[in-house]
Parts: structure tokens; sequence; C-alpha cells
């Protein structure tokens, strides 16, 4: 938590024997001290883990109860000197009446008991015969367990800096669960000792719930079931044991194990707090402050710091890009949608039927002539509107202007060619510039001859200028202001350079082969905005990767930056991890530098960057996600990187 604020949490199902307090409470100490070493800050059992949840009437008897204290004082004895807080599930006894409750412990001090909230009473649960509600309680001190402690639904508990708040099984399934008024609170991790049989098609809707929750109330969410060992006589349990944060499942158990369950994960407790803080939407309130009791459990001084090298810890390095092939083909479909819909209505607001598009033979100008085509298939426009125009210049390659040339045809847009070297010359020749010499005016002068034949031929055709340029050139300001920087509507403005190449290749399964063949050669072909001449004038020599870095890497510092609000420090940690054995430390923290360097004085170029539409969480537009003064010091951020 010092360090990059992650905060290791575990869930556990460990074998139980129903109406063995003595038994549950032997297996609940072994896995305490296996998540002890662990490094666990947080540990979660299920619901009645000390007798178990199908104990029926036996619950109504004194014995029972009773022994389930005792085990609880066993409990805490034998784990006073594990350095770590768990949450287990027993029934108790309290104003003359039975509650089912959730004990957290500790360091052997029961720092609080919460009652469940609401008890199901319908089809297979009928919680009622046995239980009352705890939805009364708040803070009413007993005796358990051999000392005075705290029993109400209103406790919170700190632990390591982290407010933990509990609640157990139906509580999450009702309309307004106590976790909502809980993160509204202030508690930052929600734990649900639960005892969730299984029917068909309850697993999918409890993993949506978890999810939910998780993403409403930005929160992590550690979520305990029972499993092996709880009765069968009418119901199955099968141990469902998730981890949620922010909407997403970080670890799971499969479906029906025979073995006791463990999983742990490290939530980024910092990435929650800065959620929290982004989101207006979302604000601790002194309201629902009123209605808690926090309870101080202290900090965990001995656990061991998480390290780039712990196997569970991994870091996904493309955060653009899902994994999931199926998510991938799904989140590409969306986008262009996205896109050609926001092209769509520019041009039926303007009344415009003509498009003109610089076509380089690139990935980015590939990506928005084919927008633009899905665009004007939905509009009912003559594909012939849509003018895309080569304009090959001093470094054009062959192989660039050829897949550009056969793109076009094939596609069936009208097609121009309009050669720059010419104008160019002259240019130089009036400003008094060496054309041998390949400076910054050098490639500047050709970005800006092609953005003004394209705007004059707009004019010219009553059309607009689409955009060509993508996120992550913006961000690092690889791109010539009032050259291609400059358009009347920039379709792929908010996609990273990571999913460019993938939103392309989409297109290969939905259009010809012909067509298909000239893309995948589109994405084969190195990244370059080819103004400097090559050596032998065919392949390519100038290649933007080598210049500013590789946008995987770029890519990823945007993300983490923007998104997630980390500073130098935590993005350096988590790209070690995600980029171990491609990019060593020096490599990371040299294009690092170059990123930030780059995105700070190259702020005024997004200042005044044209309209075009968001497509995801992060987004560099002036007048939605990112305003920023175009003078700000980088200097804060330089000096981190230089002390890592």
């Amino acid at each position: 938590m010092d360090d990059f604020g992650f905060f290791r949490v575990a869930a556990a199902s460990p074998e139980v024997r129903i109406a063995d307090p003595s038994f549950n409470a032997s297996k609940i100490i072994d896995t305490v001290r296996k998540a002890d070493l662990d490094n666990v800050g947080c540990l979660v059992f299920p619901e009645l883990s000390v007798t178990a949840y199908t104990c029926g009437d036996l619950f109504s008897q004194d014995l029972l109860i009773q022994e389930a204290e005792e085990a609880v004082a066993l409990i805490l004895e034998k784990t006073k000197d594990c350095n770590l807080f768990f949450a287990i599930g027993a029934p108790v006894m309290a104003l003359g009446k039975r509650f089912n409750c959730a004990l957290f412990l500790g360091r052997g001090k029961l720092w609080g008991i919460v009652p469940k909230t609401y008890l199901p009473n319908y089809n297979e649960f009928y919680e009622q015969r046995w239980f009352e509600s705890g939805r009364n309680l708040r803070s009413l001190e007993i005796e358990y367990a051999g000392s005075p402690t705290l029993m109400g639904t209103d406790l919170i508990f700190e632990c390591d800096g982290v407010k933990i708040g509990i609640e157990l099984c139906e509580d999450l399934w009702v309309p307004n669960p106590p976790s909502s008024l809980m993160a509204m609170a202030g508690a930052e991790v929600i734990l649900n000792l639960s005892a969730s049989d299984d029917i068909i098609g309850k697993r999918d809707y409890l993993t949506e719930l978890i999810k939910q929750q998780s993403a409403r109330c930005r929160c992590g969410y550690v979520y305990s079931s029972a499993g092996w060992g709880e009765s069968s006589t009418d119901l199955v349990f099968s141990a469902k044991n998730f981890i949620a944060e922010d909407g997403a499942i970080f670890a799971k158990e499969d479906l029906f194990p025979i073995h006791p369950i463990y999983i742990s994960h490290s939530l980024d407790i910092e990435k929650i707090r800065n959620e929290r803080a982004k989101f207006n939407t979302f604000s601790v309130s002194e309201d629902y402050l009123r209605e808690f009791r926090v309870i101080s459990c202290g900090f965990i001084p001995s656990k061991e710091p998480i390290t780039a090298k712990d196997p569970e810890f991994k870091v996904d390095p493309y955060p653009f890009v899902p994994l999931d092939p199926k998510k991938l083909d799904q989140r590409c479909q969306e986008i262009i949608d996205i896109q050609a819909f926001g092209l769509m209505k520019r041009l039926d607001a303007i009344g415009a039927k003509k498009v003109v598009i610089g076509i380089s033979g690139g990935l980015d100008s590939t990506l928005a002539l084919l927008v633009a085509l899905k665009a004007f298939n939905r509009l009912n426009l003559p594909l012939k509107n849509i003018i895309g125009v080569t304009m090959p210049g001093l470094a054009t390659s062959s192989r660039t202007k050829n897949n550009a040339t056969l793109l076009m045809e094939y596609l069936g847009v009208t097609a121009l060619e309009i050669p720059i070297g010419e104008a160019v010359a002259l240019h130089f020749r009036d400003i008094g510039q060496d054309p041998e010499k390949y400076d910054a005016t050098f490639e500047n002068s050709q970005a800006r001859e092609r953005t003004q034949i394209l705007m004059d031929l707009a004019n010219k055709e009553g059309g607009i200028v689409v955009g060509t340029g993508d996120m992550s050139e913006l961000a690092l300001g690889w791109a010539t202001y009032n050259g291609d920087q400059m358009s009347m509507y920039g379709v792929n403005a908010s996609v990273p350079k990571t999913l460019v190449k993938h939103l392309v290749k989409w297109f290969t399964t939905v259009l010809s082969p012909e067509v298909s063949k000239i893309l995948l050669d589109i994405c084969d072909t190195p990244i370059s905005p080819e103004l400097v001449p090559s050596k032998d004038g065919e392949n390519i020599d100038q290649k933007t990767e080598d210049l500013v870095g590789p946008y995987e890497l770029h890519d990823f510092f945007l993300f983490h930056f923007l998104r997630n609000s980390f500073p130098p420090k935590k993005i350096f940690f988590l790209a070690k991890n995600a980029f171990k054995g491609a990019y060593d430390e020096t490599t990371i923290l040299k294009w690092m530098k170059v990123f930030f360097k780059r995105f700070f004085s190259q702020q005024f170029k997004r200042s005044c960057m044209p309209d075009g539409p968001k497509v995801g969480s992060v987004n560099l537009s002036p007048r939605g996600d990112w305003r920023m003064p175009s003078d700000a010091s980088v200097a804060l951020w330089l000096k981190q990187i230089d002390n890592l």
C-alpha cells in the first residue's frame, strides 16, 4: 500500500463438516496460515463457515451455537500470530435472538460482528425459520468468545489504511445492497460471505451481479461461497468464489471442485481511489458517513511488498486491446460503428455528401477510408463521393503507393493522384530551404502541402476533409501542426495505435479476398510518415517507432497516465511486469521519458484539434476528457522518472 497502493485479498472455501465447529475451525485456521504466507491482507470465508450453512433446524440447538462460539475463541487463539484480517461466518446469539453473522478477526482479536440484513425465505431458502434480520442492530456491544465487541450493520473496518465493508449473500441480490451504502460511506473493499447453491444459469447471473456491483460502487469485491462438505439433501454448493475490481473479475474458481478452494489477488486501491475522485457522480457522502462507524484495526507492517516478479501479478501490456478474440471482434465492430455513425451525423448536419481523404497506404488513412465506406453505405450515398487522394512526395515508397491505389480501385471510390514534389520544390525555393537538408522544415512542408491540397479540393467538391491521425500520434504530438494535425472531422482521433491494426483487420472478415489481401499487407507495412527519402528509393527507412519509440509502450503509458491517473513510478512498476522479456528497465525508462516530454510539449496541437467521435474511456479532446494548458511544466514527472 505504501509504494503502489496494492492490497492483497483472498477468498477461501475450506472443507466443512455439518454441525462440527471443531473440525471447521481447524480448516479455517489452516487456511488463515496459508493466506498469511501468501502475504494476504484480508481473507473471507463462506457464510456460516464455522458450523456449515446446511445445518437446518440444528441451528435451534443451543449446543451448536455455544460450540460455534468456542470454535471462534480457538480460531482467535491459534491465529493471533498471523498478520492479516479475516471474516468468518457463524450463528450468534444476541438480545435473545439468533443472527446469521460475519465475524471480523485478526491478530487474536474479534474486531466486530456484522449480522445479515436480508434473510431469504423463498424457494429453497427459509432462513427466517432460524434467524432474525440485523437491519436494526447498530453498534450493539456484546460479549462474545471471551471479549466485548461491537455488533451491527453499521460497521466498517479499516485495515492497513483500507476501508472494508461486509455483507452476506442475499444482501447483494436486493435492489439496494448494504454494500452500496458502505461504499458511499467510504468502504473500498467489500467482503461477501455467501452460501449460494447451484442451479442452471445462476453462476453466470452471479458473475454479472458481482461485476456490476463492483463497478457501481467502484470498489474491490471479494466473494466466498459454501462448497465441498455442505449437505446435498436438496441442494448442491460448488464454492463459487470471485475477486472483482471496478467491474472486472480478476480471480474466480472452476465449477464443482472437490477440494478446498483458495484464490487471491492484489487489488489496486490507488486506482479505486483515483476513479472515485475522478467521477463526480460517485462521492463519499457525509449523510452516509454518519450512518456508519469505522473501526480502526491497525496496519500490516511485516507484509512483503508486491513486486513485478510475483507470478500471480499479471499486467496486461495492451490495455486497449482485449485478449479474448471474441471480445476483440466485438470491440472492433463497436468502435467502427461509432466512427461511422459520427461521420454520418456530421455529413447529415452540414448537408455534405462528399468526403476527401488523403490515402497514404498506411494504417491510419486506410482505417479512415474504410470507416467512410461503411458510413456511405449506410447513408446510401454513392461510393464515388468518397474522394481518395494519393499525394506521392519526396519519400513515398512504391509499396504504400501501390497499396493505396489498388485499395481505392477495389473499393470503388474516386481515386486521384496529385504529386506534391514540384509544389514542395517551389516552396523550398520561396523560403530558402535547402532540399538536401532533411530537417523539420523539409518534413513539415510536405505534410502542409498535402493538407492544403485536401482542404482546397474539399472546397471545390463541396465536401469535408476526413482526418486520419490517431490518438497515439496526438498524445506524442507526432503530427505536423496545421498539416496532418488538421481536418474537418477526425474519425480516428480517439483510437490508439495498438488498436488500429486490429480495426483494419476486422474489415477482412466482411470485404472481398482481393481487398483483404491488400489490407493484410498494409497491416504488415512499417509505420512511417514517409517524409525522408530512403537510400534505395524503394524501401522504408524512416520508421516512426525508431524515432519516438514503440507504440505498444506509449499506449501503455498513455492508458495508465490518463485513465488511471498513475504517476511515472507506478507506471514503470506496471510496465516492468507487462513487458517482461520484451524490454529491459533502461529501455522502458528511456521511452517513458520521451512520452512525458512529448506529451507535455505537444499539448498545443491537441488544444485546437478538430471534432471527432470518442470511442473509449481515454480521449484527448480539449472539449471533453483532457483539458490541459499548453504551457504546463513536465518537470515534476521527469524528476520522478530520473529518481527511478
